[in-house]
């Protein structure tokens, strides 16, 4: 459903107790969110910016806090991300052909997207206790929209591609009903992912190799797609494990990889 990348930094050590009743340990145990601790990152919030910065150059921050300080940044510059995001959109809608071909093909099926429900926010990300980071670059809600993370927009173009990714759900959803959380069926979506992500740009040779460092040239493109699939799928709550995301994407691969619709092919 959307756009997310995760990252890791080193896990914190935590406590726990004996106390729990044998129904809570039958459920999942879903990583704890983690706090800022200046005693123990190194970054505190009530220091300036600049001084917090030149900590982080001297190695007198952890990761941990060097994450807690990035996150500060984007509270304090929400207002200026979320209007470079707003300018970034309408250009998309105004002068991108992948952008202008899905909004009329949306607009055949009854659905409409524009700047009322194509929104830019500020998205926090979230840092868990076995050390990984959880950000998204964008979201689909077929009751609300389309939601574009201002603060992780890194340029026009990066735009483009989390907005052509969305506006293929939408499509989707439009055209199939797609069962987004996977509580029926989690090949929903593993196919409306694996057809994002192959149709949106995102997973192109130029993004691949420039933007995230991957110069393998064989099955490059179907391996991007594979792997963001296979992270979008293990987000659900649905989803048990890295090894169901695995086995549900394979068994939709061929299908839904050939499957361009309403492209006559992927050109992106």
């Amino acid at each position: 459903m959307s756009s997310s990348t995760s990252t890791s930094v080193p896990p914190v050590s935590t406590s726990t107790t004996d106390s729990t009743t044998q129904q809570q340990q039958q459920q999942p145990a879903f990583p704890k969110i983690l706090k800022n601790d200046p005693a123990r990152t190194g970054f505190d919030p009530k220091t300036s910016w600049w001084i917090n910065y030149f900590k982080i150059l001297t190695g007198s921050v952890t990761p941990e806090g060097q994450f807690h300080y990035r996150e500060s940044r984007y509270r304090a510059n929400e207002e200026k991300d979320c209007k470079r995001c707003d300018e970034f959109r309408d250009w998309a809608f105004n002068y991108s052909p992948t952008v202008i071909f899905l909004r009329d093909k949306i607009e055949k099926l009854n659905g409409r997207l524009d700047e009322n429900n194509v929104v830019c926010r500020r998205c926090p990300a979230r840092l868990t206790e076995d050390g990984e980071v959880h950000r998204q670059a964008g979201g689909f809600s077929p009751e609300h929209g389309i939601l574009i993370c201002a603060n992780e927009v890194r340029d026009r173009k990066h735009l483009e591609d989390t907005l052509s990714h969305e506006m293929v759900h939408a499509w989707d959803h439009l055209r199939y009903k797609v069962d987004w959380l996977g509580q029926k069926d989690l090949k929903h979506a593993a196919c409306a992912e694996i057809r994002a992500s192959m149709l949106s740009g995102e997973c192109r040779w130029t993004r691949e190799t420039f933007t995230r460092g991957n110069f393998t040239l064989t099955e490059q493109f179907q391996d991007c797609v594979r792997k963001r699939a296979v992270q979008s799928v293990l987000a659900r709550p649905s989803c048990k494990n890295d090894v169901e995301a695995v086995k549900v994407v394979n068994q939709v691969w061929d299908s839904c990889f050939s499957d361009t619709r309403p492209f006559d092919e992927v050109y992106r």
